[in-house]
């Protein structure tokens, strides 16, 4: 009888002991949750009371502008980048030389649909990034509208044979994030003109790709193909391509005339500029926030990526503003030529392999100024619960959602080293009215948007450098 009164005591002891270790465990994380909490709200508080990420936008969008690669605006936004970096107390700022593209629009270009019965109707377009240009005078050939690359081929060459190709195909409005509509047609614009160049294509108009109707032509990077014939290649904006698809029903002899002076130049030396907070309890681990310092040559580049810029900067600012050591050692990224090459992004990721640099977790904005609301993580299964155990702590603060996924373009290339790559998420309903448009301006973006994104930017790192 004593022995089995024994086991009981060992059992009920058992038990308790467990109930204890798990109250304490839950006391534990709740004390962990106030601790982190009460840290965002100070993050917070620096953002929208002493943020300074709009007031360098406004400088950045304002008084250097549009920043193509190559471009001496370029090379203004990387010195104006540095002093910035060099004003918030970072361990370390380098500039890492890359060689970048050197492209040039030319003069403004200029476009026409010629029909018999209505006469001559100029319509707005752009040349896309990298473009080859019209011969002296421009070009003028028949139009033949397709909405798919399978549609092109399935014309075959003697339908395609010297004329302009015209895609024609919209944003998809069923898709509630318009990323995923962009990324439904994006393909058209980036090789469209070397699959239309094989069937003897003299030129390509793709549809702008915008979510709605304006007269603000779109541009963006076409990529040629190696030994296929590099043919001009424009944007219409979306009010002109309905007008050029309505006009192709109506006349099938319908012409088009376009006029572009662009060229590429060659390479241009640029650099990546990177602010460094060495860690404090694990140096060689790091965590990076970043954005690219390049646009386009239309508009400001303001939300794309001028927004993303700002705002990686700015959490450096904050924890310095906070008296905040991080555990893992920060890096502030702004790359070079996301636009039109990626240089930025892949010599980054060569030096990190060559040193042999342990990336933990790289976090991107660009996806513009917009409210935040919620971050995407490259992580699966098992690895992605600890981040998504951080949702119930960001949606008291309005962002709502960690999923997995990641993206990124800039640090894309970090992912074979075993980054784990994430994007903050913003509302992207507006994002695509000014895309690679004239429309990105300074204008466009919103206070307490574009601080409410820096603010969980922050947070976010905050709990990278955190996490265990």
């Amino acid at each position: 009888m004593k022995k089995q009164y024994f086991s009981i005591f060992l059992l009920f002891f058992a038990l308790m002991n467990c109930e204890t270790s798990d109250a304490q465990s839950n006391k534990n994380s709740k004390t962990e949750n106030n601790k982190d909490s009460l840290m965002f709200a100070k993050i917070y508080e620096q953002a929208l009371v002493r943020g300074k990420c709009y007031e360098n936008l406004d400088y950045l969008a304002n008084k250097i502008g549009a920043r193509l690669s190559g471009s001496p605006q370029n090379a203004a936004a990387v010195e104006w980048a540095k002093q910035i970096m060099d004003t918030l107390g970072f361990d370390r700022v380098e500039l890492q030389p890359v060689m970048v593209p050197h492209w040039v629009r030319g003069k403004k270009e200029v476009a026409k649909i010629i029909s018999s019965k209505s006469g001559a109707t100029e319509v707005p377009i752009l040349a896309l990034g990298g473009s080859a240009a019209t011969p002296f005078g421009g070009l003028v050939a028949n139009v033949v509208e397709v909405k798919s690359l399978e549609e092109l081929k399935n014309l075959g060459k003697e339908k395609v044979q010297g004329k302009i190709v015209f895609f024609n195909k919209a944003m998809n409005p069923m898709f509630l994030d318009t990323f995923d509509a962009y990324s439904d047609v994006v393909g058209l614009r980036a090789g469209g003109a070397s699959e239309a160049a094989k069937l003897g294509a003299v030129g390509v108009v793709i549809r702008s790709l915008a979510s709605n109707l304006d007269n603000f032509p779109h541009t963006g990077g076409v990529r040629y193909e190696v030994n296929v014939p590099q043919i001009p290649a424009v944007a219409i904006s979306t009010n002109g391509a309905e007008l050029l698809s309505k006009l192709i029903s109506q006349q099938t002899d319908l012409q088009f005339f376009m006029e572009i002076s662009c060229k590429f130049i060659g390479e241009k030396l640029s650099y990546n500029v990177i602010g460094e907070i060495k860690g404090s309890e694990k140096p060689n681990e790091y965590i990076l926030v970043g954005g690219h310092l390049d646009s386009w040559d239309v508009g400001q580049g303001a939300h794309d990526d001028g927004a993303g810029v700002v705002q990686s900067m700015e959490v450096a600012r904050i924890f310095k503003a906070l008296n905040y050591k991080p555990k893992k050692t920060l890096r502030v990224v702004l790359f070079a030529n996301e636009e039109n090459g990626l240089k930025g992004g892949k010599e980054y990721a060569r030096v990190a392999a060559e040193k042999k640099e342990n990336h933990i977790v790289a976090l991107e904005s660009d996806a513009g100024g917009f409210l935040p609301i919620g971050f995407s993580v490259g992580a699966k299964g098992e690895a992605f619960k600890k981040y998504k155990a951080w949702e119930e702590l960001f949606q008291k603060f309005n962002v709502f959602k960690i999923t997995e996924g990641g993206g990124g373009a800039d640090i894309s290339p970090l992912k074979p080293l075993g980054t784990v790559d994430a994007v903050i998420l913003p509302d992207s309903q507006r994002y695509f009215n000014y895309h690679h448009t004239v429309e990105d301006t300074f204008d466009k973006v919103d206070k307490r948007e574009l601080e409410l994104g820096a603010a969980a930017m922050a947070s976010f790192m905050y709990m990278l450098s955190e996490m265990k």
